[in-house]
């Protein structure tokens, strides 16, 4: 099978929707599959605008990346790759091909569904996100709403629609898809990537002053579909215990305003860190004793945390903040491999911390059942599930 995926980041770039398609789009060609990547070009020098890597051939699309600051520049990236993404793919794709659109920018599946009716190819949605429906949860605008009927038409009449979960495949049904063409694949933890000995992270633990504590991390993007403030008053519980530290490791929208909320709070058990390179991924991931993965209510069935794969993968405990019951914790209560709570029990939460800092063996017990859902969850698993969904809806 010829596949082409669009996706506005893709190696070099390192954001979590680059490294799943790069992981993906490696596997097949070993499978026997004919793979091409149309992307942004990351504005590096050195990097071509077209190029074979490990099987994948990779057509690079230039943009704006940082021409204006703000929501500006972030609109002008999205318009112009929108719109050179799909004059890319009217040239490179054929009849009988797959066409695989996922959600940056949002709504490309819409113009890829043009292109595959023009071109006469299959079209596969891979529903990373879910817009504009959080656009509307976030920002309220409301108006938004006009542009739906037009991205369920595109998700209707697509081969397959690939989503991350059962509550987000709830979305996709509610908005017409057919039972036979809505598939589930799940994330999976960046390749490579597998428990590690505690030393690994002791540099970093020196060089941030965590030697000695138990560390409570959020590694990856403060956005705005996270809910990060609760993380503070579980802090502000913890502020007198010496021994426990929280870090947010990563930037994002929501920086600026913990940083700001947590010295106002006079909160010194809490650090911002920057995010911190792929190659170092096992080691920042490895510091937390315990990691934190939070959703905002409401975005609950919009986005799934592919973060909660990277820490699965090195069998690290996990304590979730998101609505009661959501697919999120769910598997992690299911699982065995943490906690769930809701954003209104921080002394919960608390007690929950400080009872795994007194307890290492059930830390351990709690990261090997985390090993155990990595492993089941792994990239050449999701490769698996791809060829099946593709088979089950007769593109390959």
């Amino acid at each position: 099978m010829r596949l082409v995926f669009i996706n506005r980041f893709y190696w070099p770039d390192e954001p979590a929707t680059a490294q799943l398609l790069t992981d993906l789009a490696e596997a097949l060609p070993h499978r026997g599959h004919e793979v091409t990547v149309i992307a942004s070009h990351p504005g590096s020098p050195g990097v071509p605008r077209a190029e074979t890597r490990r099987g994948v051939r990779i057509l690079r699309v230039r943009t704006p990346r940082r021409l204006l600051p703000g929501v500006a520049g972030k609109a002008l990236a999205y318009l112009t790759f929108f719109i050179g993404a799909l004059w890319r793919a009217v040239w490179t794709v054929r009849g009988g091909d797959a066409l695989v659109a996922l959600t940056d920018p949002p709504l490309i599946g819409v113009g890829a569904w043009l292109v595959a009716g023009v071109r006469g190819a299959r079209l596969v949605h891979w529903a990373q996100d879910i817009y504009p429906e959080i656009a509307i949860t976030l920002a309220g605008q409301r108006w938004l709403r006009v542009l739906k009927p037009l991205r369920n038409l595109a998700w209707r009449r697509a081969d397959a629609c690939i989503t991350l979960g059962t509550d987000m495949a709830s979305v996709l049904a509610a908005a017409g898809v057919e039972p036979a063409r809505l598939h589930l694949s799940p994330n999976w933890a960046p390749a490579g990537l597998v428990p590690q000995p505690a030393a690994i992270a002791a540099p970093l633990r020196d060089t941030w002053g965590l030697t000695g504590k138990f560390v409570v991390a959020y590694s990856g993007n403060l956005g705005r579909v996270h809910d990060l403030f609760p993380v503070l008053a579980v802090a502000a519980e913890l502020r007198d215990d010496p021994g426990i530290a929280f870090v947010f490791i990563g930037h994002g929208a929501q920086r600026r305003a913990l940083e700001a909320e947590a010295a106002q709070r006079g909160l010194v058990n809490v650090q911002f860190r920057p995010p911190q390179p792929r190659a170092a991924l096992a080691a920042t991931l490895t510091l937390g004793d315990v990691h934190l993965v939070t959703m905002l209510p409401g975005c609950e069935t919009l986005v799934f945390p592919s973060k909660l794969y990277g820490i699965a993968a090195v069998a690290r405990p996990v304590l979730v903040i998101a609505p009661a019951g959501c697919e999120l914790a769910r598997i992690v209560t299911a699982e065995d491999f943490g906690r769930a709570f809701t954003r209104d029990e921080p002394a919960a939460i608390a007690a929950a911390l400080r009872a795994l800092r007194a307890d290492p063996a059930l830390c351990t017990r709690l990261g090997q059942a985390a090993a155990r859902f990595s492993g089941a969850n792994g990239d050449q698993i999701a490769a698996d599930r791809w060829e099946s969904a593709l088979a089950a809806a007769g593109v390959c």
